[in-house]
């Protein structure tokens, strides 16, 4: 079921902390499902434009309130798992996404970011490379001594899928490099079909009763995606290259050198892709390809702009799941009309009722539409939305595809207003809506099966349990005959009670029991993850698992954490990302007692939750230290240290307290400088601070 977002219609300053909570955790399932049918199944469920309206919002949200980002964050996430039928490829060097930008003004302030983080003068020339967002399937193809070894999607950005056959029938892309190239070389680059070719494949398609394709797009990634490379020879797939992974042998100086050594070395480079030296070059060549974008031959859904000089881009650095030094400015989508059948009220995770408008399945650039949000229940008495009404649908908007207008000139003359319900739809429990909220939630809790049966999902999900075989439906059946009602029973599954079910065989039933089995033993990270505690997601799961190494020490914590006074509370607080209302959720958890039966079942189970594995900084001076930067930094910008200092194996903490190891004190530095002194805590300049790390 999609998730609702309840607040669309106000902005991120006025939203309340329990509002911005309800929506973060809306958007985090429902990018996460995008992610899933784009990535996995090349099959999405949403136009780029209304996807990048969700992290966009997402990231309105979390820049307001930052206590409350969340650990499965679309902004710490790369697409989606690779699938199930190809062999899996760990990618040397993680292939991230990119972050958006919808304005002219977002060009600008992507610009005055960098200048501030490289701390560059107004009149220091910052040159950005131009070049058209090709919407297609991203590759990396490994080289060796000029061979092609290797070529994978890009998967989660970690691990993608093994392509090489199907990439090796793509024409434009050589397997030999000749010349003097680098020992090994990554290409990246995008897979893509043109408007044309497309278009006549789909004819061959439906002449011979085959699959017929939405779009170039969805028919590029299913053909590069066939099991069988025989089929993907005989579609017509070309690519564009335009960036490296892993690189031995061989340096540039700027991102431009390296598209003419891509050129040099036979791979194809889009024509269209230049140099532009000030944010008006760039946004008037953004105009000049957006007027240009219905005569190209192939799909483009923005363009994108990355800081030239090769040594500031590693200065710059990543952020989550993106560059500091690239931005892909988004191009609008579109509205239809359709007919609005009926409204549905679904029940979330949180209880929370969701208003989804089932519409007649409409295309919406490029995409059937069948669904949109209504929000809430303040929002359909707002348009007053009613069933039978014709109703605009917009898919660049603010977040999903919603009801943006009703044609009240065709609203037939029988209709009646929409009455919201006041008691819950699956267990009839009353739905109360609290005075600081528009969201109406479901008291049923535990008993309320729409609650528990997503609280399993959540447990069993890829990026928690990730337990093969245990989809949606088998989730909700087993929880309906009661063969699991929490998450402990999952490991108590035995072979007898999945006999004789319809879709059930003997070799169904060894593989999912193979994958319970090996889910007994798991990460740290994904197993605090999977207990769906509020506002924490995957990374602050990871914080969590980073600080406090054990389940043993966690749990230890968490539960003496709950007095404000302790050192557990401020040890707590002091980690970077979790501020107060992250530590009440947490606190919250451990304080009720159920929770700590699931945690104490879970065990009894023989569930075994593995350490969390820092990575190897033995060389590192600050490895396992916990560091805090104060005061004004002069020779880089606070969140390049801060991003240094954690690859470094460091801690970085948000206060000063007793297990502070080193303070960073550069001019100006206030209060935590004088805490330090008062506790005996190290302190060092910027300098002493560069000096020591090297």
């Amino acid at each position: 079921m999609t998730p609702a977002l309840t607040n669309r219609d106000i902005p991120p300053e006025k939203l309340t902390e329990k509002q911005a909570k309800a929506e973060l955790k809306a958007l985090a399932k429902l990018i996460a499902e995008h992610d899933v049918a784009y990535h996995t199944n090349d099959a999405p469920t949403a136009s780029d434009a209304e996807y990048d309206s969700l992290r966009k919002r997402n990231e309105a949200i979390e820049s307001q309130f930052p206590d409350l980002v969340r650990a499965d964050s679309p902004t710490a996430r790369v697409g989606a798992a690779p699938g199930g039928g190809f062999k899996k490829v760990a990618h040397a060097v993680p292939m991230l996404s990119l972050g958006n930008a919808f304005a002219d003004d977002d060009v600008m302030d992507f610009v005055d970011r960098i200048r501030r983080f490289l701390d560059l003068g107004d009149d220091e020339k910052i040159e950005m490379t131009v070049e058209p967002k090709i919407d297609g399937l991203s590759f990396s193809a490994r080289y060796e001594k000029g061979r092609l070894t290797v070529a994978a999607t890009r998967g989660d950005g970690a691990v993608g899928e093994d392509i090489t056959a199907n990439i090796k029938t793509i024409k434009d892309l050589p397997e030999f490099i000749m010349g003097d190239v680098p020992k090994v070389m990554e290409i990246r680059g995008e897979v893509y079909m043109t408007k044309q070719d497309f278009q006549a494949m789909n004819e061959r398609q439906a002449a011979a009763g085959g699959k017929i394709f939405a779009n170039p797009r969805n028919a590029a990634a299913g053909s590069l995606r066939q099991l069988d490379p025989k089929i993907t020879a005989q579609r017509p797939l070309k690519a564009f290259t335009y960036g490296w992974g892993a690189v031995e042998g061989q340096t540039w100086n700027t991102q431009w050198e390296f598209i003419q050594t891509l050129k040099a070395w036979g791979f194809p480079v889009n024509k269209r892709t230049t140099v532009c030296s000030s944010v008006a070059d760039m946004l008037e060549e953004y105009a000049r390809l957006g007027s240009d974008r219905a005569g190209l031959p192939y799909d483009i859904d923005g363009i994108v702009y990355k800081v030239n000089r090769l040594d500031w881009q590693k200065r710059l650095g990543f952020v989550s799941r993106a560059p500091r030094w690239a931005i892909a400015h988004k191009f609008s989508a579109e509205q239809a009309e359709t007919l609005l059948e009926n409204i549905e009220i679904q029940v979330g995770r949180t209880g929370a009722l969701t208003p989804v408008a089932h519409l007649t399945p409409v295309n919406v650039g490029g995409v059937m539409v069948s669904r949109a949000t209504l929000h809430n229940e303040d929002e359909i008495a707002r348009k007053d939305v009613r069933i039978g009404d014709t109703v605009i649908i917009q898919r660049a908007g603010d977040v999903i595809p919603q009801v943006v207008e009703v044609k009240l000139d065709k609203r037939p003359g029988e209709s009646t207003a929409f009455a919201f319900p006041h008691k819950c739809p699956v267990c009839d429990s009353l739905a109360v809506r609290e005075d600081d909220e528009v969201v109406r939630r479901c008291t049923g809790g535990l008993v309320c099966a729409a609650q528990a049966v997503e609280r399993l999902r959540h447990f069993v999900s890829r990026e928690a349990f990730d337990i093969e075989g245990l989809g949606e439906k088998n989730i909700e059946a087993f929880f309906a005959d009661d063969i699991i009602r929490s998450p402990a029973d999952l490991f108590k599954i035995k072979k007898a009670q999945l006999e004789g079910r319809e879709g059930w065989g003997d070799k169904s039933i060894d593989n999912l029991l193979a994958a319970i089995d090996r889910r007994r033993t798991i990460g740290l990270e994904r197993f605090i993850y999977a207990l769906g505690i509020p506002q924490v997601g995957q990374a602050t799961a990871r914080l969590l698992a980073h600080h406090y190494g054990s389940l043993d020490a966690w749990e230890l914590a968490m539960t003496t954490a709950k007095d404000e006074e302790s050192d557990a509370f401020r040890e707590l607080t002091s980690i970077e990302q979790i501020g107060p209302s992250v530590a009440t959720d947490l606190i919250g958890f451990f304080a009720e007692k159920h929770n700590r039966e699931v945690l104490s079942a879970l065990r009894k189970a023989g569930l075994t939750v593995e350490d969390f594995v820092r990575p190897d900084t033995s060389g590192s001076p600050i490895a396992g230290k916990t560091v805090v930067f104060t005061g004004t930094l002069e020779k880089m910008g606070r969140n390049e240290a801060k991003a240094q200092a954690l690859a470094l194996g460091a801690k970085v903490a948000g206060s000063v307290s007793k297990k502070t190891d080193l303070v960073i004190a550069g001019p100006g530095a206030g209060s935590k400088l004088k805490e330090a002194e008062t506790l005996g805590v190290k302190v060092v300049t910027e300098d002493e601070y560069l000096a020591l790390i090297g």
